[in-house]
């Protein structure tokens, strides 16, 4: 739906240079406001997916830049017709697909606030009010996650920034030796491999080890693997567990790996970015116990936690084993000896020019309070403890993995009906197809013991459990359809 914007009256051709009148400014910012909060107010009677082909995109948009410039708010009306709309609107209340995100207002504007003021967050010296602010909220982080006072961390841009700062701690911390391997399992987000990738580990290194029935890395196949590495000249240097594994939700056995990387002298490495944040409820604090023995955990803010991208975090259990690598002083920056007694942030990661990521999470905390927060994040496991017992009550559906924190895996699948796994898998793909261009929802897929499985994760805090029932209803009904022309 186009959106109406009014002329704010500042005429491009009166302009010197980049500059823009203050009422002209402040004109152009409230339009912008009008138009997302009327968005989200709109939100749930819209899809949520929109999208055009690259053809169609290439002949409306691609055009030599103006020599000239346009009134602002026309600018501005032409982003939000033909460009902001084509997209997943992650933020939809039935947007199940992949791992979506859910801003709170207060966040979204602190973005707006952080850009206005145009903060560089890289060290003291240059942002020591966003340096501290984002000790704060690190240091929140350390005390959720149960992790000693030694730890520390810093905020990135999303899981797999962290994950490779993690593996590059993990490197330093193992000496640089010669032929490193990693360990994951068959269960992990490929940002792990892509992170031992950049990270220098080569290919055929980054191990990949079975999971178990309960699509839990299985420890006995990781020690063997290990074992069998170490006597062919293989230096293992980190395992990187699951605590929210993207297809499934699984937890691996955080503690019983914590034993098992202390005997072996290696880091072990927790992929949290979407589960991670469950810590803050009772419930998740339970499900992810052992967490806090880990040696780096990567978390997501804009996953679970109710933040706008981007804005993600690797925690380290020693603080040192990050800044040891990552510290570098040249001359460029040697005016910023002026803070050399306090916190560098640009020294715990691979980023020197950073955004001042921890407003948002501290003005959205801040304004609603944990309890809020704790209150949403059980939202979304009451859902999908819901969607699981609906689907098994369901003589059409069935789950194919156990219900872990928020995630429900399942498929088109009655009761007797005696199909193979092949045609069942097709069937679940048409009904995907019907989900996608039919229903107002958005779900995507996983692979789950091989077999074809819709896929639903519930983090939003604005859904609730009839927007789950109905799109569980829709596969029923497509799927019932579908049944009937086999």
């Amino acid at each position: 739906m186009p959106y109406t914007i009014f002329d704010s009256g500042f005429d491009p051709s009166a302009a010197r240079g980049l500059h823009m009148p203050p009422a002209a400014m402040l004109e152009l910012a409230r339009e912008a406001a009008e138009i997302l909060v009327r968005r989200r107010g709109e939100l749930a009677g819209e899809d949520a997916w929109d999208g055009e082909f690259r053809e169609g995109l290439e002949a409306q948009l691609m055009r030599d830049p103006p020599e000239e410039g346009r009134l602002a708010t026309d600018v501005m009306a032409r982003a939000v017709d033909e460009v902001l709309g084509l997209t997943l609107r992650v933020d939809h209340p039935r947007c199940f697909g992949f791992v979506p995100s859910s801003p709170t207002w207060p966040s979204v504007v602190a973005d707006f606030l952080a850009a206005g003021y145009n903060v560089n967050a890289c060290n003291w010296l240059v942002a020591s009010g966003p340096s501290q602010l984002e000790c704060v909220v690190i240091e929140w982080f350390r005390r959720w996650l149960g992790l000693p006072e030694t730890a520390g961390g810093v905020l990135t841009s999303g899981g797999s920034a962290a994950s490779l700062d993690a593996l590059v701690a993990a490197r330093e911390a193992a000496g640089y030796p010669e032929r490193a391997a990693v360990y994951m399992s068959d269960q992990t987000h490929s940002a792990q491999l892509r992170a031992a990738k950049v990270a220098g580990i080569r290919p055929d290194h980054a191990r990949i080890v079975p999971s178990d029935d309960r699509f839990r890395i299985d420890l006995d196949a990781l020690a063997r693997m290990m074992a069998a590495d170490r006597a062919a000249g293989l230096n293992p240097i980190a395992v990187c567990a699951n605590a929210g594994a993207t297809a499934t939700g699984v937890i691996d056995p955080l503690p019983e790996l914590a034993e098992f990387c202390e005997a072996e002298g290696v880091w072990l490495h927790v992929d949290a970015a979407y589960g991670g944040f469950a810590v803050v409820t009772e419930r998740g604090k339970e499900l992810l116990d052992g967490i806090e023995r880990a040696d780096s955990i990567g978390l997501d803010a804009h996953k679970w936690f109710f933040q706008p991208y981007e804005v993600g975090c690797l925690m380290v259990r020693d603080l040192s084993t990050l800044e040891e690598p990552f510290e570098v002083r040249p001359t460029f920056l040697q005016d910023s000896l002026w803070g050399a007694n306090h916190p560098n942030l640009t020294d715990r990661g691979l980023q020197t020019s950073r955004s001042a990521r921890a407003l948002k999470i501290w003005m959205s905390v801040e304004t609603f309070g944990m309890a809020a927060f704790r209150e949403s994040i059980e939202n979304g496991m009451d859902c999908a403890a819901r969607a699981e017992a609906y689907v098994d009550a369901s003589p059409v559906l069935e789950c194919l993995s156990p219900l872990s924190l928020s995630i429900v895996c399942f498929r088109v699948n009655p009761a007797g009906g005696g199909i193979a796994d092949e045609a069942l898998d097709e069937l679940n793909r048409d009904v995907l197809a019907r989900l996608f261009w039919e229903d107002p929802a958005f779900v995507s897929s996983a692979v789950v013991s091989g077999k074809f499985a819709l896929r639903l994760c519930i983090v939003n805090y604005t859904t609730t459990w009839d927007d789950v029932r109905a799109v569980l209803e829709a596969a029923e009904r497509f799927g019932g359809e579908a049944l009937e022309q086999l």
